[in-house]
């Protein structure tokens, strides 16, 4: 009997992964857009990383070669893990579909996961074809060797359970005000120049990245791309990994209790 219920559960999350996918398809053409922007965007990192380094053989311990690496790979992490609109729950509360999530047989919170993993893996394609181009505007380097490769991997899906759950936590302020424009671009600029995004941890003044240390945001983008390089290995590297993982655990437990007192204040709209 519970395996059942676990095998209709997901095939309910499945069906909510699918139909999400399907929306990235519907609207390819903006995502075609925003790839341009991308690879624009590693262009412009690659400029300016050369210009800083014209007259010195290496910064913070990296050459140029691997900063040219770091700023590629991040950027299209970046843009394939955490999209612009970021957090599914704001349109639904705004709309009123949130009233149809929660008369659903899954969890809210289980849906908005779910629909977020269904729209990575349809964004998926996108990024494997505007890779190689970003390799060929900016850089690349193979990673540090095996260790680092498997490291990257295992960092890479933590930084996404990371990613995924800030999202949450964040979109589930829209059950207080509907109006998160605002707060949600700088959310945004802030977490992506503190996750590494744009400049490495190590290039970062102390107290700053002291700072970008002790929050969530190093461990979406930094974190994976620094093992990938070698920039963190051995104990470090394992370190680095457990601290995603506390990460995961915490906002997961933050997650479940702001949605607990959330869900008293639900307003539907519309719809």
């Amino acid at each position: 009997m519970t395996q059942l219920r676990v095998l209709h559960r997901t095939r309910r999350y499945t069906a909510l992964a699918r139909t999400e996918a399907s929306r990235v398809f519907v609207y390819r053409v903006d995502y075609l857009l925003s790839l341009a922007g991308l690879v624009l965007q590693i262009y412009l990192l690659r400029t300016l990383w050369t210009a800083v380094y014209a007259h010195r053989p290496e910064a913070g311990g990296a050459t140029l070669g691997t900063i040219i690496a770091y700023s590629t790979l991040a950027s299209v992490q970046n843009w394939l893990l955490n999209p612009w609109d970021f957090s599914l729950i704001p349109e639904r509360v705004r709309d009123g579909r949130v009233a149809t999530d929660l008369s659903r047989p899954v969890s809210f919170l289980g849906q908005v996961v779910t629909s977020q993993v269904g729209r990575t893996l349809a964004t998926a394609p996108f990024a494997v074809v505007a890779l190689p181009i970003a390799v060929l505007v900016g850089g690349a380097q193979p990673p540090a060797g095996i260790a680092a490769a498997a490291g990257y991997l295992l960092s890479l899906v933590l930084g996404y359970l990371v990613t995924t759950l800030l999202s949450v936590v964040v979109g589930l302020v829209s059950l207080w005000t509907l109006e998160l424009t605002g707060m949600f671009i700088i959310y945004r600029m802030v977490s992506g120049f503190l996750s590494g995004a744009l400049v490495p941890l190590w290039l970062m003044p102390g107290w700053l990245g002291d700072i970008a240390g002790a929050l969530p945001f190093q461990a979406t983008t930094y974190t994976p791309v620094a093992i990938y390089l070698g920039q963190m290995s051995g104990a470090a590297a394992a370190k680095a990994v457990a601290v995603q993982l506390a990460w995961v655990v915490t906002l997961l437990l933050a997650g479940r209790l702001v949605w607990s007192r959330a869900l008293r204040r639900v307003v539907v709209q519309g719809g």
